[in-house]
This record gives structure tokens, C-alpha cells and sequence, in this order.
């Protein structure tokens, strides 16, 4: 029972030091770390004595069950991984909530272990002001309205956000790496809990968002979406838009398009080739006009009123 207990401490000790970190980085925790832990302990064991033997000794024969022993930790490890409540995923926290929440956690500890009643009272103090912090963010993000354009190496989204819900138009869906990897994280930190999946050729009206006939508005900020349906097509009365979306490779002069419709910045995402974005660049250039290419550059996100 001794033994078992170190382990425990051990295990607690190591989970508390990294905690911050953690869900800084990785933003999720663990709900069953101390039985993962000790899964671990003896097939770690015995991979690590195996593993000297079988280098310095040479003992290749023994080789099948090094890698048995590190196939079944695996299973076993995916296998508490995938149990009901297993962690406590998308949690997001800034550098100063890291440094609160390690202060926090430092505190509260030494107040334990020295049993200093003013010391656990400032770590609770502190929690309070952590947990208020955080509180403040969740009611912020309710008042959120943003349009944020998404970088992408071939793939394209765009999610227009109000609130805790969001119209993303994209050709990924819920189960593509790049949507998991890419757009969910950033839409996570910002607190989106709905998600309306809109394709580009895809007219749809929900709520205050309207996509029809290539052109798209959201609580009045307008934006032409421009592809190759409007090759060689006219656009007439001059109409005025805060944004032209370039998409898959539209064959229109960026030149002739400025003498038919009036637009304060240019998207290039990346369903277009390499040659025509170097080619929109350089038109972007020349009529000086203010432009953002989603492939191998940041993200473009718009703050609405």
C-alpha cells in the first residue's frame, strides 16, 4: 500500500506541476490520469530494462516482445482514452491566466504543506479572481461579431460569428483533418458552440447572414464572391462592397472588376493556383488595392460593430 500511495503522490505531484501547461498548450485535461498512470507503470518497466538488453546485450530474439508490450500500453492507453468523461476538452486560457493560474497552484500548495492559513486564503483569493477573469471572457464572447478567414494550404472557410454560433462557408466537414486541425481550435477559443456548415455554391439565408446570386451580407457588411460563373460577365451600376472574394481561379482583371464595383479589400483563398495568386498579387499591386491571400499567410479577421 506504501508503494502504491508513492505512485499515487508521484503521480498527483506530476499532474499538478504540468497542469497549467497543460491546458495551455493542449488545452484539455485528463480526468483519469491516476489510472492511466498506473497502467503504465510496469509496462514502462519492463520496456525500459528490455530495451538495455536487447541494445547492449543484442538480444534481437527478444525484439517481438519489446513491441508487444509498447502495442498493448498503446491499446490500453486509447482504451482509457475513450472512456465516457475520459477529459475535459477545449479549454483555453491567455499567458496571464498561465501565470495566475500557476501562482494559484504554488500557493495552495505550500499553504497545504506548511498548513499557513493566510497562505490558503490568497490562493482562494487568487482562484476568485482567476474564475471572474474567466467569467468575464465567456460574457465577452457573447457579444462578439466577427468574420474570420481562415488560411488554408488547399481548402477554403470563412466563418461569419455572432455570439456562440457561427455560418462557416467551406468545403471541409466535421471529420477532415484540416477542419480539426485548423478552423475548430480557433473556433473553440473564441467560443463557438453552433456551427451552420455552408457550401460556396450553396444560397442560404439564417438570421442576420444572406448568401445569394455570389453576393453575401452579414449584419451590413457586404462581399462580392467572385469565381468562374462571372467570367467574361459585366457587372453594372457600380455597386459597393467592403469585400471581393476571389475564388477558384476566376479568369475577370482585377483592373476591370475596380471599374465595375467599388470594394475596400481583396481575398485570394486557396482553392486558387499558384501562378494566378502571384498574378492577382501583382494586379492587386498595380491598382493599389489592399489584399489578403489564405495560403502560407495568416488568417484575415474582420471586427464588426
Amino acid at each position: 500500500m506504501d508503494k502504491l500511495w508513492a505512485t499515487v503522490a508521484l503521480s498527483l505531484a506530476a499532474q499538478i506541476a504540468t497542469y497549467p501547461l497543460s491546458i495551455y498548450y493542449f488545452h484539455q485535461f485528463p480526468l483519469y490520469f491516476i489510472f492511466s498512470n498506473l497502467f503504465i507503470l510496469l509496462p514502462l518497466t519492463a520496456m525500459m530494462y528490455l530495451g538495455i538488453v536487447i541494445l547492449i546485450l543484442k538480444f534481437y530474439f527478444l525484439a517481438p516482445i519489446f513491441e508487444w508490450i509498447i502495442t498493448f500500453t498503446n491499446n490500453g492507453l486509447k482504451w482509457i482514452a475513450g472512456l465516457p468523461f475520459s477529459g475535459i476538452t477545449s479549454i483555453w486560457i491567455d499567458q496571464w491566466q498561465l501565470i495566475l493560474l500557476s501562482f494559484i497552484l504554488i500557493i495552495f500548495s505550500i499553504a497545504l504543506a506548511k498548513r499557513q492559513k493566510k497562505l490558503f486564503i490568497l490562493s482562494l483569493f487568487s482562484l476568485l479572481i482567476f474564475q471572474s477573469y474567466a467569467a468575464y471572457h465567456k460574457v465577452s464572447a457573447l457579444g462578439q461579431r466577427k468574420i474570420l478567414f481562415f488560411s488554408l494550404r488547399k481548402n477554403y472557410a470563412t466563418a461569419f460569428i455572432n455570439a456562440n454560433e457561427t455560418i462557416l462557408i467551406t468545403d471541409l466537414t466535421q471529420n477532415d483533418k484540416s477542419f480539426n486541425f485548423f478552423v475548430k481550435p480557433a473556433l473553440d477559443q473564441m467560443q463557438v458552440a453552433k456551427i451552420h456548415f455552408v457550401k460556396w455554391e450553396q444560397d442560404t439565408t439564417i438570421n442576420a447572414f444572406t448568401k445569394k446570386e455570389h453576393q453575401l451580407s452579414f449584419y451590413g457588411y457586404r462581399i462580392l464572391l467572385v469565381d468562374q460563373k462571372l467570367n467574361y460577365r459585366s457587372i453594372e451600376n457600380l455597386p459597393q462592397y467592403e469585400t471581393v472574394w476571389l475564388h477558384q481561379n476566376p479568369r475577370k482583371a482585377l483592373n476591370d472588376l475596380r471599374q465595375e464595383v467599388l470594394f475596400n479589400t481583396l481575398v485570394i483563398d486557396a482553392s486558387n493556383k499558384d501562378y494566378n495568386l502571384e498574378k492577382y498579387q501583382m494586379e492587386a499591386n498595380k491598382i493599389k488595392v489592399s489584399y489578403h491571400i489564405l495560403k502560407k499567410n495568416n488568417s484575415y479577421l474582420v471586427h464588426l460593430k
